[in-house]
């Protein structure tokens, strides 16, 4: 039973890739040193576990897919007609026997099939057991008894099967998100090819309201592209072309979301054209796809644990039943009567409800979060998410918009805003400082289609700021070091007091004159501040933030979003001791960020988690939790989604171990026979599954808190 959800049929198996960039040196607690060895597909971080021979349950047949259910019907017909001919005098009864043994044959094939396959391979199928029962049923003249056993089991794992192929269908669903194939431009001809047969640098023809079929960016149209499939966003996001189509977009590191793309990725109204950055094999759905599937194969805690029980549990039961065949030996009845009691006691014992009941909930998990944007790497990440006590949040990036916005332009005396910043806009456009650029943009928001005059003779000042000849006179703009010698206190002190609210500051000079004051701010994400208080209501205890900003910035920031710590002048190792701090502290503490500079303090962390991962490579593979759009409100989905694992896990121990140490003592006492243990036996492990399923309808706690405040709030 152990192995039921080691295969899924949709994608290959593929190896696990070893943790790039900073992260590799670092490991988790408790993880085992990694090595450079190939990897077989059944390693990751923190999975503390032998690799597993797959085995797949879908089974065909002459009846295909559907084979093993056929099976089991075909089982419980012989049954019922056995036993109902019994009752009918005059008939031979042989006859009833001979449906007893078709029952037997369509009942046990795929249990035996399977058994005789995994001993072969030195291995041992629990499964096994219960044939074992129906045999001794069997001998000891008690057909109908074996063959309810192996009825009630062979509808129990059909059943089983295609409630656990739902959850599969889920995943494998993600395959079929990229079309088969491409329009592709070559020569001047449109051709249409396979996907695979796509290389750098094509360019695609993407239909209105037709599925994109590779990573790519936009070189001609603009339009909407729902990215919903792959990032979770709800809205459309707006797409133009790129300024320089004929530069090599494959191996750049970061593209602007307005250029890029995605394979599976559905257009809007408008048809683009794409310009190809990516192979199908390399494509952001191929690789959440391989992930997700090797995802499914991670074992977490409560499984390392259940795996560690039954090592012990399974000898002992073993060794009580062959000790319960002697029973007649110690007390007064025939040898039939205590290998029956064995029997029963090992129908009852069987621990398939336990072996099956974390797998399928982790299954089930990691379908529903990639199907909401949101990678999880396995069991253990699954798990752990759902415990944390504490986050730590990277600041730029993460909480804020990661790059900073025109926020203020004050002009003194009789200058009007417009003059100041049209002043400030011909003087900066030629800058290529970042301060410059961010400048010119939040200027030309406000000017519109204003006149901008023609500066000259410009001359960056390093450190302070900039210089330039406008209409004939001399322009500064630059930060109060630039000014240290002519600044008024009364200047002073307002530039001042912008900065202890985390602004950056810029003063603008006309000849001799101060005309006004410019600041800029990397401002906070719009939707950090309710983000935080869903976590709250989720239960962290603790949020902090991390930067490397000055702690006047830091908290300035936290003032505005509402976190409960900022620790600022933080360099990446200075981050790396607050996450071992806080973890020593709250116990589990998760990391999250841009999953490239914070990669070591993700390491150290419980959980690393990395935001925007669609469009990071190097973010995919450090993370243990990737968000894969650049959406903060993503964190409370995941951790709710992680906690109704857990709550999940926990009720499926309780449903499995609590139905064996119930059995175990009525089968050994003679209260229950084969027939109620096996009901019982099947009942649990089907419930479960069931249980577990339920994840895949799970719909994000916090957006009920948010509809809840929101009633609270009118």
């Amino acid at each position: 039973m152990k192995k039921k959800v080691n295969a899924t049929p949709a994608v290959k198996e593929q190896p696990v890739k070893k943790k790039a960039g900073p992260a590799a040196d670092s490991k988790k607690k408790g993880e085992p040193e990694v090595n450079d060895k190939p990897k077989t597909g059944n390693e990751h971080k923190g999975d503390d576990h032998e690799e597993e021979e797959g085995h797949d349950h879908e089974h065909g047949g002459i009846f295909g897919k559907n084979t093993e259910m056929i099976f089991a019907i075909i089982c419980g017909v012989a049954l019922g007609a056995g036993w109902g001919l019994s009752f009918i005098s005059g008939l031979p009864s042989w006859l009833s026997l001979a449906l007893y043994l078709t029952a037997y044959f369509f009942g046990g094939f795929f249990t035996a099939k399977e058994a005789v396959e995994t001993i072969l391979k030195g291995g041992f199928e629990i499964d096994f057991l219960m044939l074992v029962a129906a045999i001794g049923a069997g001998i000891l003249g008690a057909w109908v008894e074996g063959a309810l056993l192996l009825f009630l089991f062979s509808l129990g794992h059909s059943l089983e099967h295609y409630a656990m192929g739902k959850a599969r269908k889920s995943i494998a669903a993600l395959t079929s998100l990229a079309p088969p194939t491409a329009l592709v431009s070559r020569d001047g001809k449109q051709e249409e090819v396979r996907i695979e047969e796509l290389v750098l640098g094509d360019i695609i023809i993407i239909k209105p309201n037709s599925k994109i079929p590779a990573d790519g960016v936009v070189v001609k149209g603009e339009g909407s592209v729902n990215q919903a499939p792959i990032t979770g966003e709800s809205v459309p996001v707006d797409k133009s072309p790129v300024p320089d189509a004929s530069k090599d977009f494959s191996n750049e590191a970061s593209i602007k979301p307005q250029y890029r793309v995605f394979a599976g990725t559905i257009n809007g109204a408008s048809a683009l054209e794409v310009k190809v950055i990516k192979e199908a094999k390399d494509s952001t759905i191929s690789r959440l796809v391989k992930m997700v599937n090797e995802a499914e194969k991670q074992k977490s805690p409560t499984q390392l644990f259940t795996d560690k029980f039954e090592k012990f549990f399974v000898p002992a039961v073993l060794i009580l039943v062959v000790a319960l065949c002697f029973a007649y030996l110690v007390i007064d009845e025939p040898f039939a009567k205590s290998f029956y009691r064995a029997m029963s006691v090992l129908v009852a014992a069987s621990p398939c409800a336990l072996a099956i009941s974390t797998p399928s909930a982790v299954l089930a998990g990691v379908a529903r979060a990639a199907r909401g944007g949101v990678l999880i790497k396995g069991g253990r990440p699954l798990e752990d998410l759902g415990s944390l006590n504490a986050i730590a949040f990277d600041k730029t990036g993460t909480l804020t918009e990661g790059k900073p916005q025109l926020t203020n332009a004050l002009p003194f005396d009789k200058i009007t805003e417009e003059e100041l910043l049209t002043l400030a806009v011909a003087v900066e456009k030629l800058s290529d400082h970042p301060l410059a650029e961010a400048i010119v943009l939040g200027a030309m928001e406000k000017l519109k289609k204003a006149h901008i005059p023609e500066a000259h003779n410009v001359k960056g000042i390093t450190g302070r700021g900039v210089q330039a000849e406008v209409g004939g006179k001399k322009v500064l703009i630059g930060n109060k070091a630039l000014f240290e010698k002519t600044i008024l206190d009364g200047l002073l002190k307002q530039v001042e007091d912008l900065e202890k609210e985390g602004h950056t500051t810029m003063l603008v000079k006309r000849d001799k004159d101060f005309i006004g004051l410019l600041s800029l701010m990397d401002v906070p994400r719009k939707e950090a501040k309710h983000v935080l208080s869903e976590l709250s209501s989720l239960g962290i205890k603790k949020m902090v933030m991390l930067t490397g900003d000055n702690q006047q910035v830091a908290d300035a920031v936290a003032k505005q979003i509402g976190i409960t710590e900022a620790w600022g002048d933080l360099m990446p190792e200075d981050k790396v001791k607050a996450v071992q701090k806080l973890d020593k502290s709250e116990k589990m503490v998760a990391m999250i960020g841009d999953g490239v500079n914070d990669a070591p303090a993700m390491a150290k962390s419980t959980v690393g988690i990395a935001m925007g991962a669609a469009g990071s490579d190097v973010a995919l593979e450090t993370a243990d939790i990737a968000l894969m759009g650049d959406k903060l409100e993503s964190l409370p989905f995941a951790i709710g989604l992680s906690r109704k694992a857990k709550g999940i896990i926990k009720q499926n121990l309780w449903i499995s171990l609590g139905m064996v140490a119930v059995l175990i003592p009525l089968t050994v006492l003679g209260i229950a026979s084969i027939g109620p243990a096996v009901i019982a036996h099947e009942g649990s492990t089907l419930l479960v599954v069931f249980n577990a399923l339920r994840l895949l309808a799970y719909d994000s706690a916090h957006k009920n808190v948010a509809k809840t405040k929101k009633r609270k709030d009118a």
